[in-house]
């Protein structure tokens, strides 16, 4: 019987693993449908190349630090690994897309390598791991985060506003006296593609956290939790629609699957907690905050291409305090003192290491590469080189 318990759970954790990595390709199609053709190339190569430095990473030092060593868990200990190894790319993935169309990919590529092996094996050692800050004033272990929505999505997002501040807007992007150039998604297919690879990866996030399903109790569990997820990115998505209808008139697809993605980022926390009806509650706001959250940042100036912090900053913060106001056994001081200790060590290391870096190889690419778009200067090979490309 215990042989069979750690098969049946390897396997549970090898097929999540999975379904975690097909992400990848997510974030890639998403990210290229949304920058312009003169920078598709640009982007894969980033997302490619993320998730390559961001695994080797944590498998040399990240994983160790996070959880302390390579213990042995109730299911193969190299199924565990790859486990977390998935996650640890999306932090990267949160913030490359938010930063595309004027950043260099070999500085990214070092701050990816910062980011897979200390930051974010930092946030998890404090949270899911092994808890340096254990006793102390700053100790966090008793957030409830079940697959990442602070963890995760807060922590690559505090990067990407890191990121930004560094790096600055694209090239014409905000003109005088508070104009706004829209610049608009160059390959909407891509993008549907992809925020739909994401929402069906999003299974085996929340899903495979859960640790277990080789009991019926923690089958039943999983279950959930993925009706849970999916739930709210439903509840997100259809909100998010009603919401530009009524004031736009309009049925925007790129809002609509933000508004999904942000419902999935809001349920991440706690999904394994709620009843089947609070999801819809949890994603309908999730979807709300992404509408109100694109034009904010841009009254501010940030210049966020794909929409990652309304998404994955705004919709962390409240999925990671929903989980609270949900359920009555999580302590809502414990969920915001996760939050403000992960925004504070994120945000703050994360500005520290770009600067460094971005004072050795500059992020920024020049506004001549910009123009011409950095699949030529970045990469030499243009993805629709059939094409004139939109200056």
């Amino acid at each position: 019987m215990g042989d069979t318990k750690y098969i049946i759970d390897t396997l549970f954790m090898l097929f999540a693993m999975v379904l975690i990595i097909f992400m990848v390709p997510g974030f890639a199609m998403l990210e290229a449908g949304l920058v312009r053709t003169k920078n598709v190339t640009a982007v894969l190569t980033v997302n490619t190349l993320i998730y390559a430095v961001a695994s080797i990473t944590f498998l040399l030092g990240g994983y160790s630090f996070a959880f302390g060593g390579w213990g042995n868990a109730s299911y193969s200990l190299w199924a565990a690994f790859l486990f977390q190894m998935a996650f640890v790319g999306k932090t990267v993935n949160i913030m490359s897309g938010g930063v595309s169309e004027r950043t260099k990919i070999i500085p990214l590529m070092f701050f990816t390598v910062i980011m897979a092996g200390l930051i974010y094996p930092a946030v998890v050692n404090v949270t899911w791991g092994a808890n340096f800050l254990k006793g102390s004033f700053l100790d966090i272990s008793s957030i409830h985060d079940l697959a990442g929505s602070t963890v995760i999505h807060s922590t690559g997002a505090w990067a990407l506003l890191a990121a930004i501040l560094v790096i600055g807007p694209r090239k014409g992007r905000y003109g005088k006296n508070g104009a706004i150039k829209v610049i608009p998604a160059s390959n909407i297919p891509l993008v549907v593609l992809g925020a739909m690879i994401l929402w069906i990866g999003w299974f085996g996030f929340n899903g495979g956290s859960v640790g277990t399903i080789s009991s019926k109790e923690s089958a039943d569990i999983v279950a959930l939790t993925i009706l849970n997820t999916n739930t709210a990115g439903l509840a997100g998505a259809i909100i998010a629609a009603l919401f530009m209808y009524i004031r736009y008139k309009l049925l925007d697809i790129t809002m609509i699957l933000n508004g999904a993605l942000g419902g999935l980022v809001a349920i991440t926390a706690g999904a394994d907690l709620y009843d089947i009806y609070s999801p819809i509650a949890i994603g309908a706001i999730g979807g709300i905050l992404v509408i109100l959250a694109v034009p904010f940042f841009d009254k501010l100036r940030i210049d966020d291409p794909v929409g990652a912090l309304s998404v994955h900053l705004v919709n962390g913060i409240w999925g990671t305090l929903a989980v609270a106001l949900f359920v009555d056994k999580v302590s809502f001081a414990s969920q915001l003192k996760g939050v403000i200790v992960v925004a504070i060590f994120a945000f703050v290391s994360s500005y520290i290491f770009l600067k460094i870096i971005n004072a050795v190889i500059t992020f920024r690419a020049s506004d001549d590469e910009q123009v011409e778009g950095l699949d030529v200067s970045e990469c030499g090979v243009e993805a629709y080189p059939e094409f004139k490309r939109a200056f």
